[in-house]
């Protein structure tokens, strides 16, 4: 598979402007990301999975080594990079369509192809006749479901997703993973998606990294070799699942 970006050497330490301490978040990632896979980050809370999704996006800058996308270093947000929160992050003032529309009219996209773009993204999120809603109006799974559609209305290479469906019910949750995958399979997109589910990460990776304990460090990377739709039920699906489980810390250390 083609190489889409690579972490070399990449480590982050963060410093307490007010005591002068340093928290060490990150320690020595080597990690390839191939081109149209899922990526799942899997790790105790407080182990740099957030951390080293935002140095991918250009949030933050690494203590020492890169992150290079398609062989250049990122240094700054870019639009080939979609970030999708936990907490949706809608704007409550705009519409789901005027939403979604936020990215293409900033780069100064015309109206024309502005409305293009929502209606073909508000079809791919099934949300067809919500253009005219805001998000107070909608249930936690639809607020994503926009929140997702206006990621990808910048037609972005990469897509971070960072606990998406974190704050959904079960019911919900499981939902938002189907439509992801559809949604994916869809898009060819590459995507790296943060979560401490376990189960999660297998139903929807093509590979799962695992990470330790801070500071975070790459402990393990599986390739997960099932077909989707995925059974969690089945012996080869708990069976990966075990072998995930005995590589993954409890917790972080604290500082």
């Amino acid at each position: 598979m083609k190489t889409k970006a690579a972490a070399e050497h990449l480590s982050k330490v963060f410093l307490d402007g007010k005591n002068g301490a340093t928290t060490e978040a990150l320690r020595d990632i080597n990690l390839e990301i191939y081109s149209g896979e899922f990526l799942c980050l899997v790790g105790p809370s407080g182990c740099g999975k957030t951390t080293l999704l935002r140095i991918i996006a250009g949030l933050e800058m690494p203590s020492s080594g890169t992150f290079c996308l398609d062989g250049s270093p990122v240094t700054a947000p870019g639009p080939e990079r979609g970030l999708v929160f936990q907490e949706f992050a809608l704007f409550p003032w705009r519409t789901v369509a005027e939403n979604i529309a936020f990215g293409p009219e900033i780069r100064g996209i015309s109206e024309i192809e502005r409305q293009r773009l929502v209606q073909k993204h508000i079809e791919m999120v099934r949300l067809v006749g919500c253009d005219y809603k805001y998000p107070a109006e909608l249930s936690g799974g639809m607020k994503q479901r926009v929140a997702i559609a206006r990621a990808l209305a910048n037609n972005p290479e990469v897509l971070l997703m960072d606990e998406p469906f974190g704050s959904l019910d079960a019911q919900t949750r499981d939902d938002m993973q189907l439509e992801l995958l559809r949604i994916w399979q869809e898009t060819k997109k590459t995507i790296i998606f943060v979560t401490h589910n376990v189960d999660e990460a297998l139903f929807l990776a093509d590979r799962v990294v695992t990470m330790s304990a801070r500071p975070g460090k790459i402990e393990q990377i599986m390739k997960i070799n099932l077909k989707h739709p995925r059974d969690r039920l089945a012996d080869d699906f708990i069976s990966y699942k075990k072998k995930v489980l005995l590589n993954l810390p409890r917790r972080s250390k604290n500082p």
